[in-house]
Parts: C-alpha cells; sequence; structure tokens
C-alpha cells in the first residue's frame, strides 16, 4: 500500500553551486482535455494529496456509500478527476478509483516513485548530472515543477531532479480511464 511516504538516501553531500533555478510548472500538455466547470471552481482533472494519515476511500460521493479501502499515509498523490460540492472523485497511483471528502484533500502537488527501484534524484536536469540522492519505491516528494522532460522535487531539505515520465503525477492527462471503483493491487 502506502506505508513508505518518503525515504531519501543521501549519496552525494550538500547542496550543489550554482544549482539551476526552479524551472516553470509543467504546462498541460495538447492532448490533455479542457478543463470543466466544478463546484470548487477548479479544473478537473487536477492533482492533490491526502492531507491525514487515514483516509477513506468510499464508492459515491457520501459517508452511506460502501467504504473501499483507507489510505493509511499522508502525502499521496492523487489526481482529482470529478468533484460535488463536499466530495472529490480521486485516482490514486495504483489506478485506485473512489471518493474522498474534500477536507482530506490537500492542493499541494506530489509525486511517487511508482517502480520497485529507487529512482536516482540528479542535482540537475539532465541524465548525466551527478546523483544527489535516491527515491524510494512507493515514495513521495513534492513537486516544485517540470520542465523539458524533467521535474524539480523537494523532500525534507533536499531538492533535485527526476525524471518526468520515472514519477506518478506529474501527466495532466486523466490517468484512471477504469469507470469502476476498484482497486488493483500495488505490483
Amino acid at each position: 500500500m502506502f506505508g513508505v511516504l518518503l525515504v531519501l538516501l543521501t549519496v552525494g553531500g550538500g547542496k550543489a553551486h550554482g544549482a539551476p533555478r526552479d524551472p516553470a510548472p509543467h504546462a498541460a500538455p495538447a492532448h490533455a482535455p479542457p478543463p470543466r466547470e466544478t463546484p470548487s471552481g477548479q479544473p478537473v482533472p487536477r492533482y492533490g494529496a491526502t492531507r491525514f494519515a487515514t483516509v477513506n476511500a468510499r464508492g459515491g460521493p457520501g459517508d452511506d456509500y460502501k467504504l473501499l479501502w483507507t489510505y493509511r499515509a499522508r502525502g499521496v498523490p492523487l489526481q482529482i478527476v470529478a468533484e460535488t460540492f463536499d466530495w472529490r472523485r480521486v485516482c490514486d497511483p495504483d489506478g485506485g478509483l473512489a471518493w474522498v471528502h474534500r477536507r482530506t484533500v490537500e492542493g499541494e502537488r506530489r509525486v511517487m516513485n511508482t517502480t520497485a527501484e529507487p529512482l536516482p534524484v540528479r542535482r540537475g536536469p539532465k541524465a548525466d548530472a551527478a546523483v544527489a540522492a535516491e527515491l524510494s519505491s512507493r515514495a513521495t516528494a513534492s513537486l516544485v515543477g517540470c520542465r523539458d522532460g524533467w521535474c524539480r522535487i523537494k523532500a525534507a531539505k533536499l531538492t533535485g531532479f527526476v525524471e518526468a515520465r520515472a514519477v506518478w503525477g506529474t501527466d495532466e492527462a486523466r490517468q484512471c480511464v477504469r469507470l469502476s471503483a476498484t482497486r488493483p493491487h500495488p505490483s
């Protein structure tokens, strides 16, 4: 599940001198559908994250709907794909689609390493840049911004770069294409 929030293993020491400035926020690709009008006035799809260490995921927009599962970590990245006044339909990194209450989702943009291997976090936005740390499998980090296929992330006091395609939470297109509220098991 989502037990490990963030584990960074420092490989290099300290902050790189002359580190590049934060890149501009990731622009929506041309294939993304236009944003729709919503009760919150914010576009869907958009990203957020679990606000609490325990968040119930339900089969519909209300407490009377079946409890499908519980997120057991703060900061799990979610893509909000629909909403009512009080509820948000979310897609998670495992492809799960469910409804959560709006107070349990925060607007901070986060990413997750969904691979089984640690992901190198580099000092610059290049494949040959020095490795500053590793983002463990299933670990999350705050997304600062993306440009030219690289994303700047922040975890604790470390800021570095990962390839955009290597983490979940950077693609502006809708991530869950299934209409059912089922959750596959993470691999």
